[in-house]
């Protein structure tokens, strides 16, 4: 292994991953900002020294040979690695060393991280966490973030993907539109004014044994401002229990039924980052504190305080 390290030039890796991308000399060395002899010179040194060629040549065309394929992988892995090692280097040197970049969806940020920052802070006074919301999965190594929190089937290729928390569907209303709709069925519940995705509150109707088309008065892209538009007494929401879990806690917000609406494949939080930062105390110390959170919340959903609230409503299954 040692004399197989030793025979790469490493400074010529770089070159081979985006030669080996571009399948073009001079593509690769204006995006490199060399000349086409200096990149063309780096190649024949890397093949050189490993003693096999990496590439077919034809007049000016160049194309990746099989060893060459085999070869890209594990340098692209490699380069990777250290991109993440200089960087985290560097925050080191530059005293930046405890900040946690960290994108995620507004909604989570909105509903469920931000009101629980005051615990994080009092807990790591020394771990700045820089948020960034996004309704686009991010590329975290492209554009430098430590970490995501992401909703979705998972995993995604090239991270470390770690569940968090499955969250289904539940329906929700204010305290007092539910008390207005103690004892009503499915039925009477779809003629409500309903705010959220037409096919979601179908399939859940469905499982109350109610299958008329339902039309909601407004949809949204965020489900945080949905939860938002439901504490204002707009409609009922089909939300994800987590986003909703402090106002159901807090009683701002009442489940109208036991029945929730799960198994689309997208219930789950994530914890992704990297994996060369595995090891990194910051982002140990955030993934311990997340999990810490989330337990406490499962617990404020399933221990009483979101049943005995949801019994203002009752809702039925349609009739017969």
């Amino acid at each position: 292994m040692l004399t197989i390290m030793a025979r790469l030039p490493l400074h010529t890796l770089p070159t081979f991953r985006l030669v080996a991308k571009r399948q073009n000399l001079r593509a690769a060395a204006d995006e490199l900002h060399l000349t086409h002899s200096a990149v063309s010179q780096q190649i024949k040194l890397l093949e050189e020294q490993i003693g096999f060629e990496l590439f077919d040549r034809s007049g000016r065309r160049i194309a990746l040979n099989p060893a060459g394929a085999a070869l890209l992988p594990a340098v692209e892995a490699a380069l990777t690695q250290l991109d993440e090692g200089l960087r985290a280097a560097t925050a080191t040197a530059a005293g930046d060393a405890q900040r946690v970049r960290v994108t995620l969806l507004p909604s989570f940020g909105q509903r469920w991280l931000l009101p629980r920052m005051g615990r994080w802070r009092a807990r790591h006074p020394c771990i700045a966490l820089e948020i960034e919301v996004s309704q686009k999965v991010i590329d975290l190594q492209r554009e430098g973030f430590h970490v995501a929190l992401r909703q979705g089937a998972g995993p995604w290729r090239g991270l470390v993907c770690e569940r968090l928390i499955a969250s289904p569907r539940v329906a929700v209303a204010t305290p007092e539109i539910a008390r207005r709709l103690r004892g009503a069925d499915a039925a009477m519940l779809a003629d409500e004014p309903l705010l959220g995705d037409a096919d979601l509150w179908q399939q859940w109707f469905a499982q109350l044994g109610h299958t008329a088309r339902v039309n909601p008065v407004a949809s949204f892209n965020d489900a945080g401002m949905m939860l938002q538009a439901t504490e204002q007494g707009l409609g009922l929401a089909l939300t994800r229990e987590l986003l909703a879990a402090d106002a159901l806690r807090d009683g701002r917000l009442v489940r109208l039924s036991q029945q929730s609406l799960q198994g689309d494949g997208y219930d789950t939080f994530w914890f992704v980052y990297p994996p060369g930062l595995a090891d990194w105390p910051p982002l140990k110390a955030f993934h311990a504190w997340l999990r810490e959170e989330l337990a406490q919340s499962a617990v404020e959903l399933t221990g009483g305080v979101a049943d005995d609230l949801a019994g203002a409503a009752s809702v039925s299954p349609a009739a017969p």
